[in-house]
C-alpha cells in the first residue's frame, strides 16, 4: 500500500533487542496525553520518572535507578542524561553508542525543575515496575496499561512521528531507547566513546534531542 516498512522494523527491533521477554501484544502502548495526566496528578518522584521515561523512551526499571548524578546537564531547555553513570553492578557497556539522552522540547522544563528540587537522590524513585503495575491496576483509566507501556507508547509515538514525515533518521530511535547496546546503528564507533571525555558534548553530537523533542 505504499507505507513505509522502516519505522515498523524500528520498533520491533527496540522492542525485541533491548531485552523485552514478553510478546508484544502483552504491552499495549500507552498515549502521551494518558501518561502525563497521571503523573501529574502523582508525588514529585513518580512524576520525574514517569516525565524521564517518556521523554527516554525507557524501561521503568533502568528511569527508577537514575541517581543524581546521571543528570550531567540541567536548564530548562535541556536535560542531558548519562546512563553509564548508574551504579556499579548494572548490566551495562560504559561505552556503547546509546549511553546518554537529551531532552528538549516539551516537558523539558518541568523535568528541570523536579531534578532541582529532589536534592541528591538515590534512586529516583523507589517505586519498582511491579508496585508500579500494581498501582495502576487499581486505576480505572490506567489498568489496561503496565509499566513496560510507557517505552511501547513512547517508541510507537516515535514511529507514528517517523511515517508522518518527521526528519530525524529512523536509527536515531534505537540510539535513545536501548540503552544497554553495545552497538545500534554503525554511523559511529565505540571509540567515539571510549576516547570522549567531554560528555555534553559527546551526547550533543549523539543527536538524541532530534527523537525526544517529538516526545
Amino acid at each position: 500500500m505504499g507505507v513505509d516498512s522502516k519505522p515498523l522494523k524500528v520498533l520491533a527491533s527496540v522492542l525485541r533487542g533491548d531485552g523485552a521477554s514478553i510478546p508484544l501484544s502483552q504491552a499495549e502502548g500507552i498515549p502521551r496525553e494518558t501518561l502525563i495526566s497521571w503523573a501529574r496528578r502523582q508525588v514529585p518522584h513518580l512524576r520525574l520518572a514517569a516525565f524521564v521515561a517518556w521523554k527516554t523512551a525507557s524501561r521503568w526499571a533502568e528511569v527508577r535507578l537514575l541517581t543524581r548524578p546521571c543528570f550531567v546537564l540541567v536548564s530548562t531547555t535541556e536535560v542531558i542524561i548519562d546512563w553509564g553513570t548508574l551504579p556499579k553492578g548494572r548490566s551495562r557497556n560504559p561505552y556503547c553508542l546509546s549511553k546518554t539522552a537529551v531532552i528538549r522540547g516539551a516537558l523539558t522544563e518541568e523535568i528541570a525543575a523536579l531534578v532541582r528540587g529532589a536534592g541528591n537522590f538515590s534512586p529516583l524513585t523507589p517505586v519498582t515496575t511491579s508496585q508500579l503495575d500494581g498501582m495502576w491496576a487499581r486505576e480505572p483509566r490506567m489498568c489496561r496499561y503496565s509499566a513496560h507501556s510507557i517505552k511501547r507508547g513512547a517508541v510507537d509515538h516515535l514511529v507514528c512521528a517517523k511515517a508522518a514525515g518527521a526528519p530525524f533518521p529512523e536509527h536515531l530511535i534505537s540510539r535513545l531507547a536501548k540503552h544497554t547496546a553495545d552497538n545500534v546503528d554503525p554511523t559511529l564507533a565505540q571509540m567515539t566513546v571510549r576516547y570522549t571525555s567531554d560528555v555534553v558534548a559527546l551526547a550533543r553530537v549523539l543527536r538524541t534531542a532530534e527523537v525526544t523533542e517529538h516526545l
